[in-house]
């Protein structure tokens, strides 16, 4: 390669650097905070009528229209091998993407100034505080759902959680059409013990149950799994059996396990349970000022979010303790309205955005590639077809001058 050609080539690619950082920091700069994120946001779409899409066409087509002219100038004179063409076009194939990728550095800075509105950690605090928060949010016609609030959803405090066995009952025994079922709740209780303590615990309890005149098989009915973990066994059983209806501190707001949204790289059983610890802190342990500075932070998160939302703090946390003692009450009068889907619309999207961004979005990768080659063709056709008509024209001019 020239050294005409080279010093041109580096050049090139000096200009697209410059141009690359101006559209990241026209994206940095054009993030318009967290309300102005939703449901159909991604880093870039290539939207062919904003501004970003009209000058990324002009400024792409301005610098290939003027690269060539200097590509064309700047040729080698020199009768290049197959292997440095091959060189020079992967190198124009990389002009050719970095020239129509304008817009990923643009969703690059939009991301930049994302992280630093919301970094992960404060992202990460907001889940978790709505997680804690999720039960007292519902809308009023969830609270009757046995799918969301029910005593096996109890994850604290002891003995909770719970397992159910629903009995059924006949009314008389000869007519199987009458009868009802009963639940009953058991306590998960966990045993964890040397495997040859194991077995020989096994065969001294059979012998003292026979003695006893009771049945073994009863007793191992009980037993939920068994697990070996190298040396040991781990035996999940029921327990003793519990009454959560019954339960003065087991309100409903407490009947539920499920997360308004989990957080990345810590299992979903630990994030429930630690909330379960922090809604039960608040209800019974702390007073009523924490459960209202609790609402308090929402409303600012919400606000920040730019949700719209009819919370009062004040409101809220009477209904929550006027519930939580009169567990019988219908919950239609809890005043915690506010836009519920867009909220969870709004962290489906950061989530989005943090954990599978789309710098090049799935609609237009097909365009886009056949771009990138439609322009490289384009240009290592110009450059061969050049160099091969200049050539002939030298060596025409050439065995003239022999002619004469």
């Amino acid at each position: 390669m020239d050294k005409k050609l080279k010093l041109f080539l580096i050049k090139s690619f000096a200009v697209l650097a410059v141009i690359h950082l101006a559209y990241f920091i026209y994206g940095y700069i054009k993030f318009e905070g967290l309300h102005n994120i939703y449901n159909n946001t991604e880093f870039y779409r290539f939207k062919y009528y904003d501004d970003v899409s009209i000058s990324h066409v002009f400024v792409s087509g301005l610098f290939l229209f003027f690269f060539v002219i200097f590509l064309l100038r700047n040729r080698s004179k020199k009768i290049n091998g197959l292997s440095k063409n091959l060189g020079i076009g992967l190198i124009l194939l990389l002009v050719s993407f970095l020239s129509l990728t304008f817009f990923i550095s643009y969703s690059f800075g939009f991301n930049a100034k994302l992280r630093t509105v919301l970094p992960e950690k404060d992202l990460n605090k907001d889940k978790t505080f709505l997680n804690v928060l999720q039960p007292f949010l519902y809308n009023y016609t969830s609270y009757s759902s046995e799918n969301l609030f029910n005593p096996k959803n109890i994850l604290y405090p002891k003995p909770y959680p719970v397992i159910e066995q629903r009995d059924t009952l006949y009314y008389d025994p000869d007519n199987v059409a009458y009868y009802t079922t009963e639940s009953n709740y058991y306590s998960i209780d966990t045993l964890t013990m040397l495997s040859a303590d194991q077995k020989e615990l096994n065969n001294k309890m059979e012998s003292v149950l026979n003695l006893l005149g009771l049945d073994s098989r009863e007793l191992e009915k009980r037993i939920i799994s068994k697990k070996k973990i190298g040396d040991s066994t781990q035996i999940v059983f029921k327990g003793v059996k519990v009454n959560p209806e019954y339960d003065d501190k087991m309100c409903i707001f407490l009947e539920n396990k499920f997360l308004f949204f989990p957080l990345h790289d810590i299992p979903e059983q630990k994030q429930q349970y630690q909330n379960a610890v922090k809604r039960y802190n608040l209800l019974y342990k702390y007073s009523q000022d924490s459960l209202l500075s609790s609402f308090q932070k929402l409303d600012v998160l919400l606000k920040k979010y730019g949700i719209e939302t009819q919370i009062v703090p004040k409101d809220l946390t009477k209904d929550v303790f006027y519930y939580r003692d009169h567990r019988n009450e219908p919950l239609n009068a809890i005043r915690n309205t506010y836009e519920r889907g867009q909220l969870k619309e709004k962290f489906v999207t950061l989530d989005r955005l943090f954990y599978k961004p789309n710098y090049l979005h799935p609609s237009i990768v097909g365009f886009f590639i056949s771009a990138v080659l439609g322009v490289w063709f384009i240009l290592f056709s110009l450059y061969l077809i050049w160099n091969f008509r200049n050539r002939k024209l030298s060596s025409d001019n050439f065995k003239g001058d022999e002619q004469v």
